[in-house]
């Protein structure tokens, strides 16, 4: 069931009317968010009978973009002014702020004020961000840049569901979560039968909504269903920036830290301690690959207070030091 929220956010297309949606190439796109929402609007058009909907690739300065997959594709035009009645869809993947330019965030701010309605698939919700589209909206994003994207731009209302649908505003969390917010589009506009069968023809058998979560659940990630561990771990990831205790832990769930240690050994092989310092380790570095922060600041984000600790951690967990780190990630310079 969708939200109320959700529901009344973006007006459906009017009767006998071709819905258009274009399609900004950021370089090192998601292929297959791409094809995912595209292929989706293409057999509503042969399940129907009808030219329902038609679409156009744009990128900036026209031309190719690459994908990152290494396939370049031919788009149609510039970063030219669309119909009123358009949606774009803004298709990001890897590298997504350097893909995010000055002009494509100014035609992205202008294409705003004109009322159209603009998503951002996969990565591309920081794009949307960062242009300011997304200032007191709900929107998602993919799970390797959640952490990222939650430091950056504190003011919006960042969710763990696959897609997103907040007034004018849409995003997704990238992978198959476009066809989710495709299908949901296609019933919207002309019915949850027609997006049933689009559904049966992608061979997806499952429809989620944006009440689903992107993520698979703690127990099917750690391959262990046992209650108390799993909330024992979903209190660490909530807990990243100010650690809780072993024995606070213990003590939530009703066990001794003793208790707490032999769980954590038994089925995960280390102990809690362990496990904690790897889950703030892992979102050290999302952080130091993906946004600007300094390092005294992503290791305070991560639960840290002394820099020399942080680089001693982070070096025997990776081999590197947070500063080499950072400096691989920025390259030789030109």
């Amino acid at each position: 069931m969708t939200s109320q929220r959700q529901t009344g956010a973006v007006t459906a297309a009017p009767e006998g009317r071709t819905s258009h949606y274009v399609f900004l190439l950021l370089d090192g796109f998601t292929l297959m968010c791409l094809a995912s929402a595209i292929d989706a609007l293409r057999i509503a058009n042969r399940m129907s009978g009808a030219k329902l909907y038609s679409w156009e690739l744009v990128g900036e300065g026209g031309g190719t973009v690459t994908c990152s997959a290494g396939t370049s594709f031919v788009t149609d035009r510039d970063l030219q002014e669309i119909g009123r009645d358009d949606t774009l869809l803004v298709v990001g993947g890897i590298d997504v702020a350097e893909a995010s330019t000055k002009r494509v965030l100014a035609w992205l701010r202008r294409e705003a004020r004109r009322g159209i309605t603009i998503g951002g698939l996969c990565t591309a919700s920081w794009t949307l961000a960062a242009a300011g589209l997304l200032d007191g909206k709900r929107a998602t994003i993919h799970w390797e840049n959640h952490d990222s994207f939650a430091e950056e731009f504190p003011e919006i209302e960042l969710t763990k569901s696959v897609f997103t649908v907040d007034g004018k505003r849409l995003s997704t969390a990238g992978g198959t979560a476009e066809v989710d917010l495709m299908l949901h589009l296609i019933a919207r506009d002309h019915g949850e039968e027609l997006a049933s069968l689009v559904a049966d023809q992608m061979i997806y058998s499952s429809i989620r909504t944006d009440q689903d979560t992107q993520r698979l659940s703690i127990p099917t990630r750690i391959g262990v269903r046992h209650p108390r561990l799993s909330q024992v771990i979903r209190e660490m990831e909530q807990n990243i920036e100010d650690p809780v205790s072993p024995a606070s832990l213990a003590a939530d769930v009703g066990m001794s830290t003793r208790q707490l240690e032999r769980l954590f050994r038994r089925y995960l092989n280390r102990s809690p301690k362990r496990y904690y310092m790897e889950l703030r380790l892992g979102k050290a570095r999302n952080l130091l690959m993906q946004t600007d922060m300094t390092i005294i600041n992503v290791a305070l984000a991560c639960g840290f207070t002394s820099p020399s600790h942080f680089s001693k951690c982070y070096r025997a967990q990776y081999g590197t030091t947070p500063y080499r780190e950072r400096g691989a990630k920025a390259g030789p310079a030109a």
